[in-house]
């Protein structure tokens, strides 16, 4: 099934060969996200909760460009450098989701930007 690839204009250019998104039907499959501004500088250096912040801020936007919300998001992969910061990263991402929550896994590891605490990729769903 071919599929439309996903990049709002608005966003820096990405720091390897992939598109921000790509929507298959009615799913759509959201790349790792890190807080990155322009030039991959990492955002809010040492704040997990406002990594978390800017990583679902970018999600969001991500699926509105693709016609989604967050909403549809089923199943999220999270990834955190430390586990430390499981708890300010939960007490943030349950405001993206008040109601049902999606399906998730969380994995200690390293990310690609040494200073980067969050990453989360996501698959949505449309109706």
């Amino acid at each position: 099934m071919p599929f439309d690839a996903i990049n709002p204009p608005q966003f820096p250019t990405p720091i390897a060969p992939y598109s921000a998104a790509a929507k298959a039907g009615n799913t759509v499959y959201v790349s790792g996200v890190l807080a990155l501004g322009e030039g991959g500088i990492v955002l809010h250096v040492g704040d997990a909760a406002a990594q978390t912040r800017a990583v679902l801020e970018t999600i969001e936007t991500t699926l509105e460009a693709a016609g989604a919300t967050m909403a549809d998001i089923a199943f999220n992969h999270i990834f955190l450098k430390d586990l430390a910061d499981y708890a300010a990263f939960n007490t943030v991402y349950a405001e993206y989701f008040p109601g049902p929550k999606p399906a998730r896994y969380c994995i200690k590891t390293e990310l690609v930007k040494p200073d980067c605490l969050v990453e989360i990729a996501s698959i949505a769903h449309l109706a």
